[in-house]
């Protein structure tokens, strides 16, 4: 591939603005009233975000990740504890989570702490759940070396059958994390990559908002 044809690349962004004066007070309100747009809008997977974080060397890492819900603590998302985020999240609990959401010309930043879910939190969900991906979260052993895809399917199939009334428990290695945010940036495109980024800072129990260059 030639490396110019990344290089030309590129769209112009037009559809909406930002202003100090537009959003809300709150970032939670405001982060909202942004999820609501785009889940009306009919984006293929609205509550997909990337979720960074960093091992006890500072060494970062990304992935992507569904959010599962969200309030004033915070925002909610589920995984293996021992999995390479789970592990990097018990020795650094500081994180960042994105959405991006191309189709609106928008994306959301934010940046806070990460604790566990409570183990009540993490059954309600874990019981919401579809039966063949409960049996999955048993069955994988996330971010660990595996032989083949066949060793993956057998474990998933004898696990399957071993709970075949359907009554799966919650496996003690997996549950939710909630990332407490102290920094959020909402950034919507704009034309001339003159983008607009509005910033909420977390300062002795208040938010501060301001307007970053592009």
């Amino acid at each position: 591939m030639d490396p110019k044809e990344l290089a030309d690349v590129r769209r112009n962004y037009s559809k909406s603005e930002l202003s100090e004066s537009g959003v809300s007070a709150d970032p939670f309100e405001q982060f909202s009233t942004w999820m609501e747009n785009t889940l009306s809008s009919g984006i293929l997977e609205p509550n997909a975000m990337v979720l960074s974080t960093a091992d006890a060397e500072c060494r970062p890492s990304s992935r992507v990740v569904l959010l599962k819900g969200f309030d004033q603590s915070g925002f909610v998302f589920f995984t293996n504890y021992e999995s390479r985020k789970g592990r990097e999240l018990a020795a650094n609990p500081h994180a960042a989570i994105l959405f991006f959401w191309p189709e609106l010309e928008r994306q959301i930043n934010i940046g806070g702490t990460v604790d566990r879910v409570s183990r009540e939190g993490s059954e309600t969900y874990f019981r919401s759940r579809p039966f063949d991906s409960r049996i999955g979260a048993w069955a994988s052993k996330q971010s660990s070396k595996i032989e083949s895809r066949t060793e993956l399917e057998k474990r998933f199939a004898s696990l399957k059958n071993s709970y075949s009334d359907g009554e799966v428990p919650l496996p003690p290695f997996w549950g939710g994390f909630r990332l407490s945010p102290d920094r959020f940036e909402f950034w919507q495109g704009r034309s001339s990559r003159l983008h607009d980024r509005i910033c909420y800072k977390l300062r002795g129990g208040r938010w501060e908002i301001s307007r970053l260059s592009p």
